[in-house]
C-alpha cells in the first residue's frame, strides 16, 4: 500500500513537472515562430511596397543629393539596419491577372532560378493564396494596377535557428525531467517515511491486539462451556457462544489482512490445478445454496494449471461465494466461471443483486465498508471480506473488479497473470 502510495506521489508530481514544462516550452516556441513570421511578413510588406526590391541608395557621385536625405518608404520597419538589403535573400515574380508570367527578379538569391521561381509562382497564384510559407520561402501575394505580384523571402537561416531552439529545448526539458524524477524519487522516500512507520505500527498492533484478544476469548468460551455442564444451555450462554464466535472470526480475519498486507509477505506459491480447486470449493458452497433456495452453478474450464498460494487462493475463492449468496435476494442465482484468456486466468462471479449506486461500487473493497441494505445480523457479515481479497489478489499480483451495469446483478472478475 505505501510502495502504491509512493508511486502514485511520483507518478502526479511528474505529471504536475511534465505539464508545466510542456506549457513553458509550448509558450516560448510558439512564440518564437510567431516572431519569425512576423518579422518576415514585415520584410516582405517594406519588399512589396518597393516593387519586389530594397530601395537603391543614392549614387555616391549625385552632389546634389550631398545635404539632402534621401526620400524612405512608408511604413519602413528597418531604417536603422543599412546592412540588411546584403543580407537579405529573396526574389519577385510579376504576373497578369491570367496566370502569365510578366517578370521574374532573381538577383538576390543564388538557390532559384527563373524558371523555378515562375513555378512557385504558378502554384501561388493557382491555389489563391495570400501569404504563407512554400518550402523555406515566406510569401506575400498583392495586386495593383491590373498586375500581381508575388514577393519571396529565404527564411531557411531562421527557420534552422526556430529548430534548433526547438530541440534544444526539448532535450533540456527532458533532462529536467530526469533529474527532478531522481529528486522526487529520493524525497518521496523521505517523505513516505513517516507514513510508512505508522501503517507498520498499526500492522503491528492490529496483530498484536488481535493475538491478545484470543486469550480472553477462549478463557470465556471455555468459562461458559464449564457453566453449561452446571446449569445446562441456555439462551444466555448460546448468546455468549455465538459472539465470541464472531468476534474470535473477526480477529482471525483482521490478522490475516494485516498479514497479507506486509510488504515482505512471503507466499508459498506452488503449481497446482486451479481448475480442481474451484470445482471443490463451488461444491463446498451447494448445501448452503440449496439452503437458502438460490441456484449456484459453474462453468469451470478443466486442468487449468497455476502457480500460487493454494490456502491463499482457496480463501479468496471462499469469500467471494460466501458474499454472493449472503446477499443475493431469496430465489436469487449464482454463477461462476473459470477460464483462460491470454496470459491470465479469470475467476468471475455473478449473483442477482439489487442496483448499487456508481459511488458505493468503488467502496466495496474498503475494510468495514457495506451497502446500508446490508447492515443486518443476519448476514453475518463485517465488511471486511472484499479487502482480504483484495489484498490476496495484489499479493498475487493480480486485479479484482466490480461491476453493476445491467442493475440486477453484481460481477465481480479476478484476474491473476500465469
Amino acid at each position: 500500500m505505501i510502495k502504491k502510495l509512493q508511486n502514485r506521489f511520483i507518478l502526479i508530481s511528474m505529471l504536475s513537472v511534465f505539464l508545466v514544462l510542456a506549457v513553458i516550452m509550448g509558450a516560448i516556441n510558439f512564440l518564437n515562430y510567431q516572431r519569425v513570421v512576423r518579422d518576415a511578413d514585415q520584410l516582405l510588406q517594406y519588399l512589396s511596397a518597393n516593387r519586389g526590391s530594397f530601395p537603391q541608395p543614392p549614387s555616391s557621385g549625385d552632389t546634389r543629393g550631398q545635404h539632402k536625405k534621401p526620400p524612405e518608404p512608408k511604413h519602413n520597419p528597418f531604417s536603422m539596419m543599412p546592412e540588411l538589403p546584403y543580407e537579405t535573400r529573396y526574389f519577385s515574380v510579376t504576373l497578369t491577372k491570367e496566370g502569365e508570367i510578366e517578370f521574374v527578379n532573381t538577383k538576390k538569391i543564388a538557390a532559384i532560378d527563373a524558371q523555378t521561381a515562375s513555378d512557385y509562382a504558378i502554384c501561388i497564384w493557382s491555389e489563391k493564396k495570400t501569404s504563407g510559407f512554400l518550402s523555406c520561402y515566406r510569401y506575400l501575394q498583392e495586386s495593383s494596377s491590373g498586375k500581381i505580384q508575388i514577393t519571396f523571402l529565404d527564411c531557411s537561416r531562421n527557420l534552422d535557428n526556430f529548430r534548433s531552439f526547438l530541440l534544444t529545448s526539448v532535450l533540456v526539458s527532458l533532462l529536467g525531467l530526469c533529474s527532478v524524477l531522481v529528486l522526487v524519487a529520493i524525497f518521496s522516500k523521505i517523505i513516505m517515511r513517516p507514513i510508512s512507520e505508522s501503517y507498520r505500527k498499526q500492522r503491528q498492533f492490529i496483530t498484536d491486539a488481535g493475538h491478545e484478544i484470543k486469550t480472553p476469548l477462549t478463557i470465556i468460551d471455555a468459562n461458559r462451556e464449564i457453566l453449561e455442564m452446571e446449569y445446562g444451555e441456555n439462551e444466555w450462554s448460546q448468546g455468549i457462544q455465538k459472539q465470541t464466535a464472531r468476534l474470535a472470526n473477526l480477529t482471525n480475519q483482521l490478522i490475516c489482512l494485516s498479514r497479507m498486507e506486509e510488504p515482505d509477505n512471503y507466499l508459498q506459491k506452488i503449481d497446482f490445478c486451479i481448475s480442481d480447486l474451484v470445482e471443490e470449493t463451488v461444491h463446498s458452497f451447494q448445501a448452503p445454496a440449496n439452503a437458502q433456495q438460490k441456484v449456484l452453478l459453474s462453468h469451470i474450464t478443466p486442468l487449468l494449471s497455476y502457480c500460487g498460494d493454494e490456502a491463499s487462493i482457496r480463501q479468496l475463492l471462499s469469500i467471494l461465494l460466501d458474499n454472493a449468496i449472503k446477499y443475493s435476494p431469496p430465489q436469487g442465482m449464482i454463477k461462476t466461471t473459470l477460464e483462460k484468456r491470454g496470459k491470465n486466468i479469470y475467476f468471475t462471479i455473478r449473483n442477482t443483486a439489487e442496483p448499487i449506486a456508481a459511488e458505493n461500487l468503488s467502496r466495496l473493497f474498503d475494510r468495514f465498508y457495506r451497502t446500508d441494505k446490508s447492515r443486518n445480523s443476519e448476514t453475518g457479515g463485517y465488511g471486511i471480506g472484499l479487502s482480504i481479497a483484495r489484498a490476496i489478489t495484489d499479493a498475487h499480483k493480480g486485479k479484482i473488479s466490480v461491476e453493476n451495469k445491467d442493475g440486477t446483478s453484481l460481477l465481480i472478475t479476478v484476474s491473476l497473470p500465469l
